[in-house]
């Protein structure tokens, strides 16, 4: 390791869309900023998400978006930085822009506008970048923070930790951020797989073969709000936007429940038909019935698993009431390698919400993914992302 040790004001540990963002606002304010990134290329994630658009934040932002062990941590952050002060950063830069369902932001273009205007921003700031660097070793003594690795020795009297979390290891996720913590005796909450496909196993399995069926559903976990978005069976179990956002506040061993007859707002008449004087009243009648607002498949799917027994009103009610409220019990979560996001992280109660500082730690910041804050489905967490830098990045 080379003797000379080069001094910083802020070092910024994670070239991610949080890490980029504090480097960038720090730099332009003044500081002398060195940021490490332990892949080849900077905002890897951001490059790969919205399908290669990048879904850059969300018009309808709310803490009500977000999931933490203190539902009120992120609010401080998101009211400092808000959806339109990242939209006019993007309108200054020239990128076009659309809006998706539900106030979902999507570049034009590529998402590699979003990374190439970050870099521009870090470039103004005046921000020391360094790639490929690899283990990385933090010390802190006499109010500075060390920083060793094969690039050199670094000292900061500020570090920013934004390595994000779990997710997407073939992208370089690490534990990093969670192992920094726990060093400098900071609580995390167990980290866990977030906005992630659910497994069907057992009698539940033969939902499988209906793989590449989709519709729109209502979809929640037992503690979780009601998402009305599209739901999709895949070769292992459930996926769709729908069942990503329940499968943020699913715990395993926990149900998902499913309205298959969302249009119908509450009132009972999907199985109308079959109530009806004279009415037929067999399995025929009953996928029929469904077949008028499901797709063909899940409508036989639905009305062999769900046929009333007995075929009386009260069994044809019963049987509306579970296409209605459709239990699935996963066996579990495709992990941490399809899971866009992580859920769990550093606690917030460690933090300042104003600052992102350890409370016990000065100059010790914790933004990003990396903090028990993971918002839902739809450009949500990068807007954490971007509040929690300049959080962070305001207070140096």
């Amino acid at each position: 390791m080379p003797s000379e040790t080069r001094k910083f004001d802020l070092i910024v540990l994670g070239a991610g869309a949080a890490g980029l963002m504090c480097a960038a606002v720090a730099g332009q304010r003044g500081c002398r900023v060195l940021l490490l990134e332990h892949n080849a290329q900077p905002g890897r994630k951001i490059l790969i998400s919205g399908g290669g658009r990048c879904n850059f934040t969300n018009i309808h932002c709310m803490p009500a978006n977000f999931i933490s062990e203190n539902p009120h941590f992120a609010k401080s952050a998101l009211a400092l930085y808000q959806p339109r002060h990242f939209l006019e950063l993007v309108e200054r830069y020239g990128i076009r822009w659309h809006e998706k369902t539900l106030g979902q932001l999507f570049c034009d273009h590529s998402a590699r506008q979003i990374v190439d205007m970050l870099l521009v921003e870090c470039e103004r700031g005046q921000v020391d970048i360094r790639m490929n660097v690899r283990g990385v070793r933090v010390e802190s003594t006499s109010g500075e923070f060390r920083v060793g690795c094969p690039a050199g020795e670094f000292t900061a009297g500020a570090l920013v930790i934004a390595t994000g979390g779990l997710s997407i290891p073939k992208m370089g996720a690490t534990g990093l951020a969670y192992d920094l913590a726990r060093q400098f005796g900071l609580k995390v909450i167990q980290p866990r797989p977030a906005l992630v496909p659910l497994l069907l196993a057992g009698a539940e399995k033969s939902w499988t073969e209906l793989a590449g069926v989709s519709a729109d559903v209502i979809a929640h976990a037992n503690r979780g709000p009601m998402f009305r978005e599209k739901l999709l069976v895949t070769h292992r179990g459930l996926s769709g936007p729908a069942v990503l956002q329940a499968s943020s506040y699913w715990r395993p061993g926990e149900a998902i429940q499913v309205d298959f007859a969302p249009d119908l707002n509450g009132k009972s008449s999907l199985l109308a038909s079959l109530l009806e004087r004279g009415a037929r009243r067999d399995a025929l009648a009953l996928k029929q019935a469904l077949r008028d607002v499901l797709p063909q498949r899940l409508a036989a799917q639905l009305a062999e698993a769900g046929a009333p027994e007995g075929w009386s009103n009260a069994a044809i009610e019963a049987a509306e009431r579970r296409v209605r409220g459709w239990e699935f019990r996963p066996s579990g979560t495709e992990g941490f390698e399809k899971a866009e996001v992580t859920a769990g992280g550093v606690d917030t109660a460690e933090l300042d919400s104003k600052t992102m500082e350890a409370r016990t730690v000065p100059g010790l910041y914790f933004i990003g993914e990396g903090v028990d804050v993971t918002g839902h489905l739809g450009g949500f967490n990068f807007q954490w992302a971007w509040a929690s830098a300049v959080a962070a990045a305001s207070n140096l």
